[in-house]
């Protein structure tokens, strides 16, 4: 296989490019609070205290408290494992989709890829951030229909480029060999062509992620994505703006964590892709 042939010197570049590393360094750093939220969070993200309502950032609580007195350091670290959930999940099904229609569509060719190309530019016709906030007001706000709703509206630029590489790639001599000796049309599409077309499925998935978080922080923040209490930074936004000037804190540290978040997914993505350029290997 290709991509096989090619995972030495990726790899490789991808450790000599320290913009890529930086972002690596993010995620994981990012994932180790998500998964251990319960451990490194010093508070309940629940606890209401009246009595530390607005509080400043101290040595007690190093972010600050929110209008209701809880600790907004412990909220951002439960924060954190919302946005790593949204984004991996809605990847998860936008990526499945999105590879098994572009796989379809550019191995069979013909009418069936017709068909589905012009549902992908339907679809693309309308503004993705429009359709979600129309399919959410229908649905009940919650954390699950947010994941699915974004997954299953984000696997159209995917989907093309899937079905690009497939069109390079199945007049290729391996494929043709393939076919030679009777392997059946789903071997071939899922042993032979998907591992050599898995560059811009990668990059891909990586951007998407931070566009996922991106997302859910903006439906969040506009009131209709994941509930109070469930601590998420777009609904820590939302808290933040009424006490901006009194309370900075408040929209200071979540804006951070998602402009961090979306940054690191970022860096990696195009690092990605720079390493698996071979034209750019050194």
């Amino acid at each position: 296989m290709i991509i096989s042939g090619l995972n030495h010197p990726f790899l490789n570049e991808l450790k000599h490019n320290r913009l890529a590393m930086a972002g690596a360094c993010i995620i994981l750093f990012l994932l180790f609070c998500a998964l251990f939220a319960p451990v490194l969070a010093p508070y309940d993200p629940a606890e209401i205290n009246v009595a530390l309502v607005l509080s400043s950032p101290s040595y007690v609580h190093f972010f600050g408290t929110d209008e209701l007195g809880r600790d907004v350091f412990s909220r951002m670290i439960w924060g954190a494992r919302i946005s790593m959930l949204v984004g991996f999940v809605a990847i998860s099904i936008s990526t499945i989709i999105g590879v098994i229609t572009g796989a379809i569509a550019g191995f069979y060719g013909g009418r069936l890829d017709s068909i589905i190309m012009r549902i992908v530019d339907i679809m693309l016709c309308f503004p993705t951030f429009i359709l979600i906030l129309t399919i959410i007001a229908i649905m009940k706000p919650s954390i699950w229909n947010i994941m699915i709703v974004i997954g299953l509206t984000g696997w159209m630029g995917l989907a093309r480029l899937v079905r690009a590489e497939f069109l390079s790639l199945r007049e290729r001599d391996f494929v043709l060999a393939a076919r030679s000796i009777g392997a059946s049309d789903a071997r071939i599409i899922f042993s032979h062509i998907l591992p050599n077309a898995m560059a811009p499925i990668l990059v891909s998935a990586t951007l998407g992620v931070a566009a996922a978080i991106l997302t859910e922080s903006s439906l969040s923040f506009l009131g209709i994505g994941v509930q109070p209490p469930t601590a998420s930074w777009g609904n820590m936004l939302t808290a933040g703006k009424d006490t901006l000037q009194i309370a900075w804190w408040l929209s200071l540290f979540p804006g951070l964590g998602i402009l961090i978040t979306v940054l690191g997914y970022n860096l990696l993505g195009e690092g990605i892709r720079d390493a698996m350029d071979p034209r750019l290997r050194r």
